[in-house]
């Protein structure tokens, strides 16, 4: 069990004019995965109002993981990753790899995302795509390394290496 906390940045979603696909795939796949959504966001695609809410969910709510959903691609709005990358302590770019690499078989597209996946504290944060179908392709990309990750987050691995030879 874990709790997470999903982050949807979109400026149209924010005035109402878009239903969000994205976050509500994100809490299907966090449930079913054993995780609680401990919160959902739906902020403009602003550095300033994405930089709130990673902060918030990291140092006020402690999720262990943080989703966040749009904003990752080239237009002039797309701000997810200068958000992210402000506010995290440790980058994770091994996450954000997979996810290119993994897409990048699926669409030619994938090589644009400009994903980044950190950690502040003691959460996980992952910016995801915006599509819902390609939200749940890199989260099955990711989801065997995340129980580990959250683990590892935690303090409760002491030695990753044992039973290796």
């Amino acid at each position: 069990m874990f709790g997470a906390a999903v982050l949807t940045a979109s400026d149209r979603g924010a005035r109402g004019e878009r239903e969000d696909k994205s976050g509500k795939v994100i809490e299907e796949i966090v449930q079913r995965l054993g995780g609680e959504v401990l919160e959902y966001a739906l902020v403009p695609d602003d550095v300033e109002s994405i930089q709130e809410k990673l902060i918030y969910f990291a140092d006020q709510l402690k999720a262990e993981v943080i989703l966040t959903t749009g904003g990752t691609g080239l237009s002039p709005r797309d701000n997810t990753p200068e958000a992210t990358t402000a506010v995290i302590e440790k980058v994770v770019p091994g996450i954000a790899e997979v996810m290119r690499a993994e897409s990048l078989k699926k669409t030619p597209h994938a090589m644009l995302s400009r994903a980044v996946c950190g950690v502040r504290g003691s959460s996980l944060i992952i910016n995801l795509p915006g599509s819902p179908k390609a939200v749940r392709e890199c989260l099955e990309f990711i989801e065997p390394a995340l129980p580990h990750a959250i683990e590892l987050m935690k303090g409760r691995v002491s030695d990753c290496a044992r039973g290796e030879t």
